[in-house]
């Protein structure tokens, strides 16, 4: 049974930093791009950041790019996201997603039930 399950998040101040990690487990981790996206209140969801399989690529939406850094590492099955200079607007409900592929981002076909991030001004 496929399972994604987010951690990390937290309330923060304007200009800090927080790390979240996403444990997956299932199905053949190392096999897949991963990506993270984020829900606002009232707002659909959105894509933050994605990474192919093997780590080669990278991708970020404007909004977060050069603040925001996606990683992973297939021996434990995780993904991650370190978020540094967090803003009021990066406030949202943050999902670890799977993509149906190695080397495409942004399609995610499953995703997790998410870590809260709120950014206090």
């Amino acid at each position: 049974q496929l399972q994604l399950v987010e951690s990390g998040g937290g309330l923060v101040q304007a200009g800090g930093s927080l790390r979240l990690s996403c444990a997956a487990s299932g199905f053949t981790f190392s096999n897949y791009a991963m990506s993270w996206a984020r829900q606002a209140p009232g707002k659909g969801l959105e894509f933050v950041a994605g990474i192919y399989s093997d780590g080669r690529a990278t991708y970020y939406d404007s909004s977060v790019e050069g603040r925001f850094t996606i990683s992973r590492d297939n021996a434990k099955n995780t993904l991650y996201l370190q978020m540094n200079s967090l803003r009021p607007e990066d406030t949202a409900l943050y999902h670890c997603a799977k993509e149906p592929a190695s080397d495409y981002v942004g399609n995610y076909d499953y995703w997790g039930q998410g870590t809260q991030v709120t950014v206090s001004s």
